[in-house]
């Protein structure tokens, strides 16, 4: 199992799985809850890693696909994410993620991204850094103001193209015609079943492929140039913070116990216990609206 692993974060392989361990890592007692305790960390660190989750973006009301909102009609996220379900039926994962595009962009940034870019802001000012390395594939991060994001899924608001390969930011709404008013979630509605020459289009000249949605699907592996840069975060941080995040997705589920590993504090923030809590410094529970902003203000050791 290490062996699988070792393999999964060295190929930078999606996976979303409740039994991939991450091998030996540093013993240590229980979390701690002592905000007080955390903060003296926190004023002492000069190279910050803030790794976030969907429970980051769930605090501006973008569902989580964890239990009541775990299924869209009747699958799950992981049966539509995926090369093989795009290849099989692009009009149906097209409707999906018409669905989450339009949903996130008339979201706006919650507290807890707020809190994270005015953190960045201000430590920039004393030489100290802060890096976001989000799961979460909306542009709320950006919103808030944060510059340094590493998005390791990519973006709802970006595609690729299927033959030239081009890459493009697009915030349309709908992102087609044919997907006006399409991709409504219950378990009831049928599929639209829409023709792949009405499904979005690249517009590069004489190209015309299809366009899919510009993230990682599961099975897929992370853009390696940004799995190179979080692993140059991963030794370089002095202060790791987990947010939001169930972590069972891999590679990203590692990347907390991998810094612990280091003896470096780090601490958790969610609404509930995660299969890598034990492994960490500190574990603070419930929304992380409320409990990351305080984490995060000013120390008194501050000079502001």
């Amino acid at each position: 199992m290490l062996l699988k692993t070792r393999a999964v974060y060295s190929l930078g392989l999606r996976m979303c799985s409740t039994h991939v361990t991450t091998g030996p890592v540093i013993e240590s007692a229980r979390p701690s809850s002592d905000m007080s305790e955390f903060r003296k960390a926190f004023a002492k660190a000069t190279n910050i890693a803030i790794i976030t989750g969907a429970g980051v973006s769930a605090e501006s009301g973008v569902p989580t696909f964890r239990g009541e909102h775990e299924k869209w009609r009747k699958w799950h996220s992981q049966d539509l994410a995926s090369p093989e379900a795009f290849s099989r039926n692009p009009s149906r994962v097209w409707e999906f993620y018409h669905y989450r595009r339009e949903l996130v962009l008339d979201k706006k940034p919650s507290a807890v991204h707020l809190a994270i870019a005015e953190c960045e802001a201000r430590l920039k000012k004393q030489g100290r850094s802060v890096v976001v390395i989000t799961q979460c594939q909306d542009d709320l991060h950006r919103q808030a103001g944060s510059k340094h994001v590493l998005k390791i899924h990519g973006s709802l608001l970006e595609t690729r193209c299927m033959s030239c390969g081009q890459v493009t930011v697009n915030k349309q709404s709908p992102i087609c015609a044919a997907l006006k008013g399409k991709g409504a979630p219950g378990a009831d509605v049928p599929d639209t079943q829409i023709p792949v020459d009405k499904l979005p289009r690249c517009e590069e000249r004489d190209c015309h492929g299809l366009l899919r949605p510009n993230v990682v699907f599961f099975g897929e592996t992370l853009d390696s140039h940004i799995l190179t840069t979080v692993e140059k975060e991963m030794e370089i941080c002095d202060l790791c913070l987990v947010v939001g995040t169930s972590s069972i997705v891999y590679p990203a589920a590692m990347f907390g116990p991998r810094v612990a590993s280091r003896g470096v504090p780090v601490a958790e923030f969610n609404m509930n216990t995660t299969p890598k809590t034990e492994y960490f410094t500190y574990h603070f529970q419930g929304p992380c609206g409320i409990t990351l902003p305080p984490a995060l203000a000013p120390h008194e050791s501050e000079e502001l």
